[in-house]
């Protein structure tokens, strides 16, 4: 069963949800959902993490969280948080600001992997 568990507090708020083509984001179901909430969602090429940064961020509070073994969904929401929270914003700036030299390595690469 699939749900989704995206906070209903974030709804006041506006946002546009970035997706790579990946078959669960381009699924009818998923794309009926950001249909129904009325959700702007920008198309992102499939298997392109040299350009997002979320991933790089993603994979930081995976290793964070790896050994740690929640046994409900609440625990895993507070390993998550508490794992986001550890990211300091020198970690995220420096993500950010990496971004032209990804973008020169995907040119460079002629759009094949890159070291990101």
């Amino acid at each position: 069963v699939r749900q989704c568990h995206l906070q209903e507090d974030f709804f006041f708020m506006y946002f546009i949800f970035q997706q790579d083509l990946a078959p669960a984001h381009a699924a009818k179901s998923t794309k009926d959902w950001f249909t129904k909430k009325q959700l702007e969602v920008l198309a992102w090429p499939a298997n392109s993490p040299d350009l997002n940064v979320i991933e790089n961020l993603w994979a930081i509070v995976k290793r964070k969280i790896r050994d740690r073994k929640p046994t409900t969904l609440d625990q895993l929401k507070q390993n998550i948080a508490t794992a986001w929270e550890a990211v300091s914003a020198e970690t995220c700036d420096k993500l950010v600001k990496s971004m032209p030299r990804r973008l020169q390595a995907v040119i460079q690469s002629k759009g094949a992997a890159t070291k990101y």
